[in-house]
């Protein structure tokens, strides 16, 4: 019996010890378990004696060592988005960032791994599987684990290496060194293609490495619904996570998936060329987007407590319109220096043709400004009508205007996008 109270009271103090270093960790006078200095912020080895020989105390020193430089040092950005909204640009912005580690859809690999015949009705089953392991991978990538993502990958890494990472050529930092040695430091305009085929297969543990030399990660996704589903990394002080949520006017996504991908929409394709809607069309490919948008939207605009300093609203049509100007908007409000790289690269891909951002679906060489109500010229009155339709409330919300005759349609001298101030929540 004296033994088993001896073990009860070890448990106790033990217990509380874990709960005050857990408390202690969350306020804003960190608990200082270990020596820290300005210089070397992760000096453990001046641990006592005592310290080193329990490895216990080492773990807590260490985790609390990665929990404090990790956010005095990182701003980590998520791009939210849904497809063929200009997502590809605005990782771009992030992409020719020098200090930032860029990842271009990582949770692709999670749908084709976990729901490989995802269709666009997808059901509340099929949720709830997706945005978990979501969730759980885009934490691990934050951390620059990368080793997380191999079990998604099909066929998976052997010896922490693949060439099956979905667009790797599309992050500059996996193009680079430490990770590849095929181009030299100064060269800046790296082919994605050029990349894949010069670079070889992808080493995971050094691609991990360059993570954790950069200052922030910044990750691009479509398959994130609504902002609400992040609110458990948003809530997480770990990752100092801020949502940039891209929005864009729902006739213009539909107009640009109808020519980027042609079979799945064949049928609205028959309905713009005949004018007779297919009685077998999918319009869940048109509703589901408006109900996201609206469902997310609604939420930051709210401004609930839980995303305040980290919910910016940006809607397309803007950044494509005054692309230089709406990008020093978003770093500002990230607390980021927009570096020169980020600037000259503005100045060379949104002047483009838009005949030549064609040719690769996810190509972001294009007039821009242009490209913002192109649109209007490639669907037909009937087609946009029906869109006013389902989208009433969220076309309101965004700040576009409705068209009620062809002609309106037509008329690109009458602009349909209201001059309309999104604030950040600060």
């Amino acid at each position: 019996m004296q033994c088993s109270w001896k073990a009860v009271i070890l448990l106790a103090l033990a217990s509380i010890a874990i709960q005050y270093t857990a408390i202690r960790t969350f306020t804003a006078k960190p608990f200082q378990m270990c020596p820290v200095t300005v210089s070397n912020p992760l000096n453990c080895g001046m641990l006592g004696q005592d310290a080193v020989d329990s490895s216990f105390d080492q773990r807590i020193c260490d985790d609390f060592l990665y929990f404090t430089s990790n956010v005095s040092r990182k701003t980590h950005v998520l791009i939210l988005a849904t497809t063929r909204s200009g997502s590809s640009f605005v990782g771009q912005l992030f992409n020719q960032h020098q200090d930032v580690f860029y990842l271009f859809e990582p949770l692709y690999h999670v749908q084709t791994t976990l729901l490989p015949r995802l269709s666009h009705s997808r059901t509340a089953g099929d949720t709830r599987v997706m945005l978990g392991a979501s969730r759980d991978l885009l934490r691990s990538l934050y951390d620059c684990d990368l080793y997380f993502l191999e079990s998604y990958i099909k066929p998976q890494p052997a010896n922490h290496s693949t060439d099956k990472l979905f667009r790797r050529g599309a992050s500059k930092a996996l193009c680079s060194l430490p990770v590849c040695d095929a181009f030299s430091p100064g060269e800046s305009n790296i082919d994605e293609g050029e990349c894949i085929r010069r670079c070889g297969g992808l080493n995971m543990t050094l691609a991990s490495d360059a993570c954790r030399e950069r200052r922030h990660v910044a990750i691009k996704t479509v398959r994130i619904p609504e902002v609400s589903d992040l609110r458990a990394l948003v809530e997480d002080p770990r990752l100092n996570l801020k949502v940039i949520q891209l929005v864009r006017d729902p006739r213009g996504i539909l107009a640009s998936r109808i020519e980027t991908f042609r079979d799945t929409y064949r049928l609205w394709r028959i309905w713009r060329a005949t004018g007779r809607r297919p009685y077998n069309l999918d319009l869940t490919q048109l509703t589901m987007v408006c109900e996201d948008f609206l469902g997310s939207v609604t939420t930051g605009l709210s401004r609930p407590p839980w995303l305040k300093g980290r919910y910016m609203l940006v809607r397309y049509e803007d950044l494509a319109r005054n692309p230089l100007q709406k990008t020093k908007e978003i770093y500002e409000y990230l607390g980021l220096i927009m570096d020169k790289n980020v600037g000259d690269w503005i100045q060379n891909n949104t002047r483009g043709s838009n005949d030549l951002s064609a040719k690769h679906k996810y190509g972001t060489v294009r007039d821009s400004a242009a490209n913002a109500e192109s649109w209007r010229l490639k669907l037909s009155y009937e087609m946009v009508d029906y869109t006013q339709t389902v989208c009433q409330q969220v076309l309101q919300e965004l700040g576009y205007k409705t068209v009620s005759s062809p002609e309106d349609l037509k008329n690109l001298s009458l602009t349909l996008i209201e001059d309309k101030t999104f604030l950040p929540f600060l």
